[in-house]
């Protein structure tokens, strides 16, 4: 349902519109949010440019050239880049930032960074409040839960929450919300890297199904076949992504004197995934079957070792 408020319709701007800024400014747009601007650096690159382009004319979100444009079309500015370009993102858009506006950072990266965007951000006048995602913003879209943290993430939910979004107020202090989502990324990446490392030695023995049906015995009410599909098809997709996100965690964890011995493997083979380039074998996206995902590596890795 379309939200009745038009007098004070927030105006938003995305810094970076990959897959989460895509799925919450378009269903944002479906609550009647029409000013939504982006500025993706990647725009007009070969690559991942012509992707950004469709997604901005999908959700009905204006591309922009630069992040002065972006600053000043916006009042509401949500940070959604890699892990890995948080901070420069900020340093990029921090030269433009005014009292108006509100400085939101979605990105996965440690508490201790999250306060350092946080300082800046502040240093210019600006409200600043920490995000973090906790879910797949797909398939919720804008409705994906979201906790906040800092002394504006009241009025954050005051302006966005009448347009469908769930945010939820977590804490006052500068990160809280990052330490949940990093903790949270530690189990979940961590799975993930688990279940291919695991299901690569399976499958040459052909035992990958009888493994996956002892799970089924040992941790009822998950579907492990098809969890192992998913969870593998991520990977695939977001490699390189989880990776950054990973050594976030493991940053978060050395700051409070844990040796990250969990997260620093799950990284690792998250990275090693990403660097086998899988996604364009796969014509852009990642088979629905876990089978295909692990037989194309295995016969890589045959291939690689018969050089």
């Amino acid at each position: 349902m379309r939200s009745t408020r038009t007098s004070s319709t927030p105006i938003i701007g995305f810094i970076g519109f990959g897959e989460a800024a895509f799925g919450i400014a378009k269903g944002l747009t479906g609550e009647g949010v029409g000013r939504i601007s982006a500025y993706d650096i990647n725009s007009e690159s070969a690559g991942p440019g012509p992707r950004i382009n469709r997604r901005a004319r999908d959700a009905g979100v204006r591309l922009l050239a630069c992040s002065k444009e972006l600053a000043t079309a916006s009042d509401i500015l949500f940070s959604a880049v890699t892990a890995d370009a948080a901070w420069q993102a900020a340093i990029q858009t921090a030269p433009f930032l005014e009292s108006r506006h509100t400085y939101v950072d979605l990105n996965s990266i440690s508490p201790e960074l999250k306060r350092s965007v946080g300082e800046l951000v502040s240093s210019c006048g600006s409200r600043f409040v920490e995000a973090a995602i906790m879910s797949p913003v797909t398939p919720h879209g804008h409705r994906v839960p979201i906790f906040l943290s800092g002394a504006h993430a009241a009025a954050l939910i005051e302006t966005l929450g009448p347009y469908g979004m769930k945010l939820e107020a977590i804490s006052e202090q500068i990160g809280a919300a990052s330490a949940a989502k990093m903790c949270r990324s530690i189990v979940v990446k961590g799975m993930e890297a688990l279940v291919l490392e695991s299901l690569l030695a399976a499958f040459p023995y052909g035992v990958d199904e009888l493994v996956l049906g002892t799970l089924n015995e040992s941790f009822p009410g998950l579907d492990w076949p098809r969890l192992a599909s998913y969870m593998i098809g991520r990977v695939v997709e977001h490699g390189q992504r989880r990776a950054r996100e990973l050594e976030e965690a493991t940053t978060t964890l050395r700051c409070l004197g844990i040796e990250p011995i969990m997260a620093e493997a799950a990284a690792r083979r998250q990275d090693w995934c990403a660097q086998l380039n899988l996604l364009a074998k796969f014509g852009g996206q990642a088979p629905g079957d876990y089978r295909e995902v692990v037989k194309t590596i295995t016969q890589e890795c045959e291939a690689v070792s018969k050089a």
